[in-house]
């Protein structure tokens, strides 16, 4: 449907008369794609980040003239850096400006994107642009380019999808809904570079044969061979030569901007994927994992609180801090996880909270990021909200200060909170969830909890060498820790020039701690790049580099960090949250920045165009809208419409006036990641998990609080209880060869949680495999003669494997 793929959108008005009335009549207002005629599509991809250039024609095959929108939806690590269209009329151009110093802003047409965003099913934010009237016959042809970061698949490949506005298989559609049919034609070239060389490439639909455009391999192109697929998005795999654990790629500056600059200096891409083996489940384990509790939901969470620490592995740190008035953990930093520190938790934690709410989160989180952290122990945070924050604002901002030093897992337990746990969760490495009943809380964090304990790359850090005269800024610095799966793309740019110019190449050094080992990669990289000259990396650091610039703009920081993300912005082309696009029309441009407004010509000449959030209505757009309109009211609104906005505008100009000797600055927008999302897109969503009912959960609880931080149980009456067999049976039965008493409880509490159907596996996994781990370096020798017993006792049959014999 259209509100997937989007594209160029119709409105038409159609006058109903079997719907009319005295005064006025009933009018359809639909939003329906226009028919695409014919897509050319140019991508060239380095590495892992991608430029896309694409040219797109539409006709107005209806009978009458209709206002027409484009949309293109924005998926993550995605920018536009440019946008025209052309009809015979006109040529609008999207240009970027500084939102507090702009000159004019567009004034008609704003309904149409109002329209969008209360109608659309698309939750997320899009690239909207009104174009005016198309008439009957009529085309109008788009040109669109953006930048975009690909993911890396596991076997190195770099994973690119041409998005559906360029490809709209789905959006064929007239009253009713669509047809199978392909109405337009697509033409689709990749150009592929790389370093190491490009080795393969691999589609879901037909190629022509690779041809390499370099001797070495370095670079290559392929293009669609026939017609594309009616029912699939096109994929591209990648395949370069030595998938190794680094790699870098230079990217020469643009000769046109000033030596020094963003975008006028070399840049390197540099790519860290560390092979980074499997962990044993139950064994000891590095890490540091703290625990935010929410102290208005404290006794909500309480069970969940005794999954995840029964659940964590030895050899690991914790600490949990409680939202009160002093903001402190429980312990002064993060403690060894053993026996008694743990039970020392457990005791300190209240059992009821106060009602002070997130209220304090900000100055709790201040007070951990302040704590040292244990040596190669990566840093990972369970923040549970009951709600939004009041200082979120501050909140984004100093997580984001500290992005590379730690992950964040979010719990929210109610929708307002969902934008803030999102985008942190995101921009930290981490995952989001949204709780929608106590009774799920438990997979829900536990699932987090398997996320967080997978190994990970700890010390990262890069070394350079370069010929004197020549250094190396990381923009964004280096990430601390990286995490089996994750492969991370870093921008570094080279400044300076080269004192020695016999010296064709740099070294780059990664260095990292994997299990308590030192490793160490060296690669080289040339000093005299080439390029195609569209500056895909430079603009994709840009958009870097303006993320980590917006917590000090937006946390009063001075104007320094402002005035440097407007400018990066205005110069890559990538828009900030301190920019806004405008639509120029053609040849209206000049004018528009160098005279006064009333010098303007008659007719409008901006128009709206600007990046929206769409909040996924739930009312389908499939099918006419229809609303009641009185004779004259469309224009008597448009005319309040402006009237209106004049009169806003007028209001908020008053302080500037008088007393003040300058404009007075409206205040920075919000951080830019926290923004709409709908709670169906979190990682992980708690009623889809949920398969206990709470009796089954609760005898599992007083099953896991009787277990020890090794994994053991003890042999006592409260596990004779939970087991309900006589604790004088239990010890009657223990096999002879059995000298620990530990060790037979243990096989029991195991052999219980597998007994029939009653099997625990989302809810026990991680803390029956420290028992099994535990057992194992215990008695492996007795485990067989134990479980036999226990199947005998408890009426079971689990076997041996079980147990990892």
């Amino acid at each position: 449907m259209w509100r997937q793929s989007f594209g160029l959108l119709g409105k038409s008005y159609i006058h109903d008369t079997t719907g009319s009335f005295f005064l006025g009549k009933w009018l359809h207002v639909p939003l329906y794609p226009v028919s695409l005629c014919s897509a050319v599509v140019d991508v060239a991809i380095q590495d892992y980040v991608a430029d896309v250039a694409a040219e797109l024609i539409y006709q107005n095959e209806s009978q009458t003239s209709t206002e027409v929108l484009f949309v293109f939806p924005l998926g993550h690590h995605m920018a536009i850096y440019s946008f025209q269209a052309r009809s015979e009329d006109a040529t609008v151009q999207a240009v970027l400006q500084d939102e507090v110093q702009q000159l004019h802003e567009a004034t008609g047409g704003w309904e149409n994107l109002e329209y969008l965003q209360n109608q659309s099913e698309y939750p997320g934010e899009v690239f909207a642009c009104f174009l005016g009237t198309l008439s009957p016959g009529r085309e109008v042809v788009v040109t669109l380019r953006y930048v975009q970061e690909l993911p890396r698949e596991p076997d190195g490949a770099a994973r690119f999808v041409l998005p559906r506005t360029l490809h709209p298989y789905t959006t064929h559609y007239l009253w009713n809904c669509h047809t199978s049919k392909l109405h337009y034609s697509l033409l689709l070239t990749a150009s592929l570079q790389s370093s190491r060389g490009v080795v393969n490439v691999q589609a879901n639909f037909a190629l022509t044969p690779l041809i390499y455009t370099a001797q070495d391999h370095s670079t290559a192109q392929v293009s669609l061979a026939g017609s594309p697929p009616c029912h699939d998005d096109l994929e591209l795999l990648v395949y370069y030569g030595d998938p190794t654990t680094v790699s870098a790629v230079v990217e020469k500056g643009d000769p046109g901007a000033p030596p020094g600059s963003l975008l006028g200096d070399p840049m390197v891409l540099v790519t860290l994927a560390p092979s980074i083996p499997e962990a044993v489940p139950g064994q000891r384990q590095s890490g540091e994992f703290i625990f935010l509790l929410n102290t208005t939901f404290l006794e909500h969470v309480q069970d969940s609180l005794l999954f995840l620490l029964k659940s964590l592995p030895l050899g690991c740190y914790f600490n949990i801090y409680c939202y009160e008035e002093t903001s402190v953990g429980i312990y002064p930093q993060s403690v060894e996880y053993t026996q008694d520190n743990l039970t020392e938790a457990m005791r300190r934690i209240p059992s009821t909270g106060s009602s002070l709410g997130d209220s304090n989160l900000l100055e709790t989180l201040r007070s951990v990021y302040n704590t040292p952290r244990p040596r190669r122990h990566p840093r990972q945070l369970f923040i549970f909200m009951a709600g939004l924050p009041p200082d979120e604002e501050a909140i984004a901002a100093e997580v984001c200060r500290h992005r590379n030093s730690h992950r964040c897992f979010f719990f929210c337990f109610s929708e307002d909170s969902a934008a803030l746990a999102m985008a942190l969760a995101k921009e930290t490495g981490g995952e989001a969830a949204y709780v929608s009943s106590c009774g799920s809380m438990s997979l829900v964090v536990l699932k987090c909890l398997k996320q967080a304990l997978k190994p990970a790359a700890e010390g990262v850090s890069l070394s350079w060498t370069l010929p004197r005269g020549l250094e190396v800024e990381v923009l964004g610095g280096t990430p601390q820790s990286i995490f089996q799966g994750q492969h991370n793309l870093l921008y570094a740019q080279i400044h300076g020039q080269a004192q020695d110019t016999t010296v064709s190449k740099g070294v780059m050094t990664l260095q990292y701690s994997l299990d308590g080992q030192d490793v160490t990669y060296t690669i080289e990289f040339p000093l005299c790049p080439q390029g195609d000259g569209r500056l895909a990396g430079h603009r994709l650091a840009a958009r870097c580099l303006l993320k980590r610039l917006l917590p000090e703009a937006v946390s009063g920081s001075g104007e320094e960090p402002r005035h440097r993300a407007v400018e990066i912005s205005l110069t890559s082309g990538i828009i900030c949250p301190f920019t806004s696009y405008v639509g120029v029309r053609t040849p209206q441009r000049v004018t528009w920045y160098q005279r006064p407004l009333a010098l303007l010509p008659p007719h409008q000449s901006l128009i709206p165009c600007q990046i929206i959030e769409l909040r996924a209505s739930r009312i389908s757009s499939c099918f006419p809208k229809s609303i009641w309109v009185p004779p004259g009211w469309l224009t008597a609104a448009r005319a309040s419409w402006l009237a209106l906005r004049q009169l806003t505008h007028d209001i908020a100009a008053l302080p500037q006036r008088g007393a003040c000797s300058k404009a007075c600055k409206p205040p920075p927008p919000f951080f830019s990641s926290l923004k709409y999302v709908d709670r169906m897109e979190f990682g992980l969503y708690s009623s889809n998990l949920c398969r206990w009912c709470p009796e089954a959960v609760a005898k599992c609880q007083d099953l896991v609080a009787l277990q020890n931080a090794d994994g053991s149980w003890a042999l006592s009456s409260g596990l004779a209880s939970v087991l309900e067999v006589d604790e004088d049976e239990i010890k009657g039965k223990m096999p002879d060869e059995v000298i620990e008493p530990s060790i037979w409880a243990t096989v029991l509490a195991v052999t219980w949680l597998h007994r029939h159907d009653e099997y625990y596996q989302d809810l026990c996994e991680l803390l029956e495999a420290k028992a099994v781990t535990w057992l194992c370096s215990q008695a492996v020798s007795q485990l067989d003669k134990c479980l036999e017993t226990a199947n005998t006792l408890l009426g079971s049959s689990v076997k041996p494997s079980v147990f990892r014999l």
